[in-house]
């Protein structure tokens, strides 16, 4: 089985499709796991140095400039949960919730959130074991990222919130005692890092991509079957007619209908050629292509958000944190 490495790895959209699927497994590496361990160290060099850092020993919002106890820190992160899992609605499928466990992860790898190992570990271990949390349809403001839908997400590390047994949902505690887990004590900054973030936005994002690829592929078979059972002309398709002009989804609809063409005894055979097939066969290059185009965006713009940390603040080497706006939804919105 193919493998891809959390936090190291470049993952294109296929990846994670490929790993929601079973066809590939995720791991942690030795890089992967000094990242993540390097990250919690320098959450605690920042507690232990007595800064005033946003989300590690502050409140969060307005009440960003109150400085949180050193005692009060992990209940903090537990209350933060808590506090937002405010979503209402119907449950998202339940692949998109392992979406977006799986991507998260990738995100926490990179070592720029402060979480520690065992929490990293324990969302591996979801997946693994098929402990799927049940993540409300409706709460996003992405504005702020996703912190209701992440928050619901991740309300089964500490035995709250609900997640899938099959096609039911029952409540996390009953989960985690069935496969004799213990709800995880958040350390300073984990809970934010956990609920800050895109990755609702994302999994479907990349969730939708998979299924228009489906749905682009289809309609290109579909449209050359359709030209072979008319007898009609394959010239509309040559390379040359399209270089001149060179969209990158007509090229690539073109070259699919070429081949899927090639070899056939009915378009080969002069008997039948027209001068001009109709425009809705002629056309399907411009007019497939532009769906292509779509696509190809959002599959870019999917790509760059899948291998990003959307979190915030960044912690750096050092004591260093930097508090920014990699959260906002808007980049990803916008398709």
């Amino acid at each position: 089985m193919n493998q891809k490495i959390y936090g190291v790895d470049h993952w294109s959209w296929s990846d994670a499709i490929s790993l929601l699927k079973g066809e590939t497994k995720g791991i942690l590496s030795e890089q992967s796991v000094a990242q993540i361990k390097k990250s919690a160290q320098n959450v605690q060099q920042i507690i232990d140095s007595g800064k005033t850092v946003y989300g590690i020993n502050t409140g969060f919002g307005p009440l960003c400039d109150t400085l949180i106890s050193k005692t009060e820190t992990r209940k903090l992160q537990e209350n933060l949960l808590i506090s937002h899992s405010v979503g209402v609605g119907n449950p998202i499928p339940k692949e998109i919730s392992k979406l977006m466990l799986i991507t998260k992860a990738h995100a926490l790898a990179k070592g720029y959130s402060g979480v520690t190992l065992e929490v990293v570990e324990r969302i591996l271990l979801m997946i693994e074991k098929d402990i799927i949390p049940a993540v409300p349809e409706q709460g996003s403001v992405g504005a702020s990222g996703d912190l209701a839908p992440l928050a619901h997400l991740f309300l089964p590390l500490i035995g709250e919130g609900k997640v899938w047994e099959g096609d039911k949902i029952i409540s996390a505690k009953e989960a985690l005692q069935k496969h004799q887990l213990e709800p995880i004590m958040l350390s300073a900054k984990e809970g934010l890092g956990l609920i800050n973030g895109t990755q609702f936005i994302l999994s479907h994002a990349l969730f939708g991509l998979n299924r228009f690829k489906y749905l682009l592929d289809l309609a290109d078979l579909v449209g050359a079957m359709s030209l072979e059972s008319y007898s009609g002309v394959r010239s509309p398709f040559m390379k040359e007619l399209h270089e001149v002009r060179p969209y990158e989804g007509t090229r690539l609809v073109a070259k699919r209908i070429w081949d899927l063409l090639e070899g056939s005894e009915i378009i080969e055979n002069d008997d039948f050629h027209r001068v001009q097939d109709p425009y809705s066969l002629r056309c399907m290059p411009q007019v497939h292509g532009a769906s292509r185009n779509a696509w190809l965006h959002l599959r870019d713009l999917a790509e760059i958000e899948l291998n990003s940390v959307t979190d915030n603040p960044i912690v750096l080497d050092g004591e260093t944190a930097i508090s920014g706006g990699n959260f906002h939804g808007q980049p990803m919105a916008m398709v």
